[in-house]
């Protein structure tokens, strides 16, 4: 599956707990160009752990379908990526040097490979060396505590990187700081390889203003989407499509989903997607909201969601 950037293409980011499954294939019907699973670690890829597996599976529509992984330890990425090489497909691995939390950094992953670009360097040059995959990519911050974002660009591009996402903050921004959109724009214009803009973008006129200022290959979208899996088709038609309508068969589609990928365990973990979807000026949104934390079970929580989401 090559990936045409001749026009822009719409990622849906990965986001902990939240891109999983269900959601990249609702998001997929509104017309996502590629998904990317939620960030794996490549300890528990390489040891093979289950949980890590199942988070590996993809919908059939996913295609082109990424898998992003953490990691700085060349041996342990290694034997991560020749695990993926056995998953069918697959299509991109994506190495993190974005990720700001904490016990990511810690272990000298995510946003941490920013302050040792060596490190980073070689951990792109493992993947690029040892996947079978087509494509490999790289979601960067501008920098840890201060911007590099040009080094760090350029380092992507020697050691290997296909295409580049980049989150317009640096790891000290974490998620509220302004995005740069310059930053984004200036390595856009450094590079060879197409270059992905991502941070802050929740509208279809923000994309496009995002792809028009800062001259970038794609945007990648990831909390713009929660709630609101049909961005990406706003973002591609230039307009906005909401309606109560719109919403009750995507929560109910998005809900379906969920208990056929984790069983009755997916109610639970629904809740927080129900919390965003019932923000579109529901009467009854509190109330609803405080209801469906109490519930467990598959049917009822069915028809409490048809109830609200209905009326």
């Amino acid at each position: 599956m090559s990936l045409d950037f001749s026009k822009p293409l719409y990622f849906l980011a990965p986001l902990a707990g939240l891109t999983d499954l269900p959601f990249r294939s609702v998001v997929k019907k509104f017309g996502a160009d590629v998904t990317v699973s939620e960030m794996i670690s490549s300890n528990a890829l390489a040891y093979e752990s289950k949980k890590t597996y199942k988070m590996l599976e993809k919908s059939p529509l996913e295609n082109p379908y990424s898998i992003q992984i953490a990691g700085s330890d060349t041996k342990i990425i290694k034997r991560a990526v020749e695990n993926i090489n056995n998953q069918d497909g697959v299509d991109i691995i994506d190495l993190n040097c974005g990720c700001p939390v904490p016990k990511v950094v810690n272990n000298l992953q995510g946003s941490a490979l920013l302050t040792d670009l060596k490190k980073m360097a070689k951990a792109i040059e493992t993947i690029k060396k040892h996947s079978n995959k087509q494509y490999t990519s790289v979601k960067i911050r501008l920098g840890f505590t201060e911007k590099n974002h040009l080094e760090i660009a350029k380092i992507c591009q020697d050691s290997g990187a296909d295409f580049i996402a980049v989150h317009g903050r640096t790891r000290a921004g974490k998620f509220k700081a302004p995005v740069d959109y310059d930053a984004i724009a200036e390595i856009k214009s450094i590079l060879k390889i197409p270059v992905v803009a991502n941070g802050d973008i929740d509208s279809a006129s923000k994309a496009k203003w995002v792809l028009n200022y800062t001259k970038c290959d794609g945007i990648m979208v990831g909390r713009g989407a929660v709630g609101r899996p049909w961005i990406f088709k706003e973002m591609k038609e230039g307009k906005e499509i909401l309606s109560k309508e719109l919403i009750s068969s995507v929560v109910l589609e998005h809900f379906e989903q969920m208990i056929k990928f984790y069983g009755e365990y997916g109610v639970v973990l629904f809740r927080k997607h129900l919390h965003t979807y019932s923000k579109y000026g529901y009467s009854g949104a509190s109330k609803f909201r405080d209801s469906i934390n109490r519930v467990t079970d598959v049917s009822q929580a069915r028809d409490l969601i048809k109830n609200f989401f209905n009326s």
